[in-house]
Formats: structure tokens, sequence, C-alpha cells
């Protein structure tokens, strides 16, 4: 049996990941990291939609058990939760973190000695929470943790509005994305996140991570090592278009794709300032999503019923 080696050592020994650095921080001096081009300058200390200079907030790490079934293993996931966000949902279950910027500045050292930590403490994999904003700095800490043995996957975990030209930065670093494909509507959308764009951008987003790592492989410990997993969670009211999202993820990514449908949404931060998203989902609303993304071709579905943190 081949033994698993992360995208990111083989790039490193290609000798082409140091560039990879350097042209994601040069991003920062006009940042078009995400769909939202702010164009502001992150060295001067100017900061866009998600609020963030050229520094790193860290929220907390451990390792996480109510992730999916192919990251939590026996020993979990290592969960990296950063402060800030560039999609700023209305009802973030992290309001405190992604909207009120709860969290402490790490340099890239230290964020490299919070994979090692994780790894040590026996976690599967590296799960980078909502990191589309700080690409960059994750890149450089990658390099020196690697450097002194970090050797686990990498996940990718974002809310899936994420620019394509970003994600190429990524490629042969980034083992498992694991985004989020929130609307399906771009009123919608505007509504929760001021992201009109973001049906798009996360179609687009969606194709080229799976261009870069294809379906999930899962090792014959249950263990995810490489590969897409799409999350997506089951709003009141239909609010959140599933259908067209799973037929979108059927028939032009993979019906082989393995998918979360999370049944865990409530309303918190300012969501009681919309009546359709103010209450909770119905019973029949979570098992009609499940159904929903069968009848549409995805036969990959974690196990529903689980708690965990959602951007």
């Amino acid at each position: 049996m081949k033994q698993f080696k992360p995208l990111y050592i083989q790039t490193i020994n290609k000798g082409i990941f140091n560039k990879k650095i350097e042209s994601a921080f040069e991003i920062l001096r006009s940042c078009t990291l995400c769909p939202r081009e702010c164009k502001v300058d992150r060295y001067s200390g100017q900061t866009g939609h998600c609020k963030t200079n050229q520094s790193v907030y860290v929220s907390s790490y451990s390792p996480h058990f109510g992730e999916e079934t192919p990251l939590v293993g026996t020993n979990g996931s290592g969960t990296v939760f950063f402060t800030y966000c560039n999609l700023l949902c209305i009802f973030c279950q992290n309001y405190d973190i992604s909207h009120k910027g709860n969290g402490e500045k790490v340099s890239s050292e230290k964020l490299a000695s919070i994979m090692l930590d994780l790894q040590n403490m026996g976690c599967h994999n590296i799960n980078f929470v909502t990191p589309t904003h700080i690409v960059p700095q994750i890149l450089s800490a990658v390099k020196i943790a690697a450097d002194n043995g970090l050797n686990i996957p990498l996940v990718y975990n974002s809310g899936g509005y994420d620019s394509v030209e970003t994600l190429k930065l990524l490629e042969g670093v980034i083992d498992i994305y694991m985004p989020d494909f929130k609307f399906w509507e771009k009123d919608v959308a505007e509504i929760v996140c001021q992201a009109r764009n973001y049906p798009e951008k996360a179609k687009s987003a969606l194709i080229e991570m799976h261009r870069q790592v294809g379906d999930l492989v899962i090792n014959e410990n249950g263990i995810a090592e490489r590969g897409l997993l799409v999350r997506h969670l089951v709003m009141p009211k239909g609010y959140a278009g599933t259908r067209k999202i799973m037929r979108f993820i059927a028939k032009e990514i993979s019906v082989n794709s393995y998918v979360n449908i999370m049944p865990q949404y409530r309303p918190c931060g300012r969501a009681e300032e919309i009546k359709d998203i103010s209450g909770f989902p119905t019973n029949n609303e979570i098992l009609g999503a499940l159904k929903i993304a069968q009848e549409e071709g995805i036969y990959r579905i974690d196990r529903p019923g689980r708690r965990f943190m959602i951007r």
C-alpha cells in the first residue's frame, strides 16, 4: 500500500513553496484575496470587509470531535478557529469570533507551533476554520511547521466565498477542501451577508477545489486523506435553496461528492432581523433536505445529528 504524503510536503520538495508564499503576501498590498476585492493595503494597517490587516488572530484550537466522520476518527480533527471572516453572515453561530473579533494575535511561528501541538495530540489533520482572509500567513506557517515535522493533511474549511485566483496559490498545499455552499439565490446572499455574487463565486470555487483534489478519498481506517467535502446548512423555509445546490454538486462537480447536510441551524447573531430565518428548521425540513440530496444523485452523505461550530 502506498504511504500517504501530504501535498504540501511534495510541493516543498519541488522547491516551489516559497514562491507561493511570496505571491500570496504581495496580494495584501492591494487585497483581492477573496471575491470582495477590497483592494486595501493591509501592510499599512488598512482593513477591508474582513477587518484584518497583515496580522493573524486565533480564537481557539483543539482536537474537535464534532466534525465530519472521516475527519474525526479516534483522535479528532485539529481545528484552528481564526478570528474574523470575509463573509460575515448575520446568523453566524460564532458571531463573537467572526464579527466581534474575539481572539489573540499570533505570529507565523506561533501558528506553526499550534499545528505541531495538534499533531502531537494525535489529531488526524489540521483544520483551518475560516482561512480565506489569511491565506498568505497560513502558507508561511505551514512551511515552518513542515520544516519541523508536520506531516498530516491540511483541511481548508471555508464559507465557500473564495477566489479562484487565491485557490490556485493553494494548489499542491491543501489536501482536503471543505467549503460550505450556503445559498443558491443572489437575493438571499445579499440579505444575509451583503455578497450578492456569493452563489456564482461559490460555484466557481467548488469547481476549482475539485479540479485540484478530486473526490474525497478515505483510507482503510476511515480517515479522509484528500479531496473535496461539501457542507450545506439546512435553513428554515427553504432559504438555502437546497435542491438547486445538490443538483449543481451532482451534475457540475461529481456524483461521488461527499456532502454533509447540516441540521444544526439556530438563529444567532442578528438572525432575528429576518423573519424567515428567525426560527429553527423543522424536522420535516431537515429530513426533506436529506431526501432532496439523494433525489439529486448525492449518495455519499455524512451522518446527521451531530453538533459543531459553524461560521
